[in-house]
C-alpha cells in the first residue's frame, strides 16, 4: 500500500469510527476554550474538565478574571499542574485581551501566540475549534500515531505537524486532529497497547513496530500460558 492509499485508509477508518466528533475540553466560547487549552498542558483533559467549572464559576471572561489575584487563580487550578506559570499566564493574557482586543479572543495565530503562556499548539486548537480556521494541532497522541503509521519520522512535533498538513486535505484538518486524538486514546495508547485492537497500525504501520509488538504479544501469551499450567 503506497503512502496515498495509507492516508486514505486512515481518513476512511477514522470517519467510520468517529462520524460525530466530541470536543475533549468543555467550554462555551473562545475565551473559556483558550483557558481550558492552556490548562491542559501536561494535564489530562479529564482533570481540566473537573477544574474549569470551579474557575469559570468565579470568572468565565477576562473582565472577571482580572478581578481575581494570581494567587487565587493558582489555588483553583493547582490540580492541573504548573499552576504558578499557568495562573500568571491566565491573569496576564486576560489583561491583554481587555487592553488590546476589546475583551475578545483574537482570531489570528500571531495575536494568540503573543499572549502569555500561549504557544503554537494552544493557538492552533483555538483557531480550529473556536473559529473553524484549518489547523492541525499536534499533541502526544497525534505525534505517536503519525510515527506508528509511518507518516512522519517522529523527530519532533513541528515536523509531525508539517507532515500531517502535507499529507491530509486541508478541509479535513480540523476533524482529523480530533479523530486521531480519540483513536490514540481508545485504540493506540502509549501504554497497554494491543496491536490486535489497533486496526490502523496493524494495517499500515511501520514494519519494525508491528514486528516488535507481535514479538511482545507472543512473549506475553507464553508467560500467561506458563502461569496457568
Amino acid at each position: 500500500m503506497n503512502k496515498e492509499a495509507r492516508v486514505q485508509f486512515v481518513i476512511n477508518t477514522l470517519k467510520e469510527l468517529y462520524p460525530t466528533i466530541p470536543v475533549p475540553l468543555d467550554h462555551k466560547d473562545p475565551y473559556t476554550l483558550l483557558i481550558a487549552v492552556l490548562l491542559s498542558a501536561q494535564c489530562t483533559d479529564v482533570r481540566v474538565n473537573q477544574i474549569t467549572p470551579l474557575l469559570f464559576d468565579k470568572a468565565d471572561n477576562p473582565y472577571d478574571m482580572i478581578k481575581m489575584s494570581v494567587e487565587e487563580i493558582k489555588e483553583i487550578i493547582r490540580p492541573c499542574g504548573l499552576s504558578p506559570m499557568k495562573s500568571k499566564g491566565i491573569h496576564g493574557l486576560s489583561h491583554i485581551l481587555i487592553d488590546k482586543h476589546n475583551g475578545e479572543v483574537p482570531q489570528s495565530f500571531e495575536a494568540l501566540e503573543a499572549l502569555p503562556a500561549v504557544g503554537h499548539k494552544t493557538a492552533s486548537v483555538v483557531m480550529s475549534q473556536a473559529f473553524g480556521v484549518p489547523a492541525f494541532p499536534v499533541d502526544t497522541h497525534i505525534h505517536r500515531l503519525m510515527y506508528r503509521w509511518n507518516l512522519s519520522n517522529g523527530k519532533n512535533v513541528a515536523q509531525t505537524e508539517k507532515d500531517a498538513k502535507r499529507l491530509f486535505p486541508r478541509e479535513l484538518w480540523n476533524d482529523l486532529h480530533l479523530q486521531i486524538i480519540w483513536y490514540g486514546r481508545e485504540y493506540s495508547p502509549a501504554r497497554g497497547w494491543s496491536l490486535e485492537k489497533d486496526i490502523i497500525t496493524r494495517t499500515i504501520g511501520k514494519k519494525s513496530i508491528i514486528k516488535e509488538m507481535s514479538k511482545s504479544f507472543i512473549q506475553h501469551r507464553s508467560i500467561d500460558r506458563i502461569k496457568n499450567e
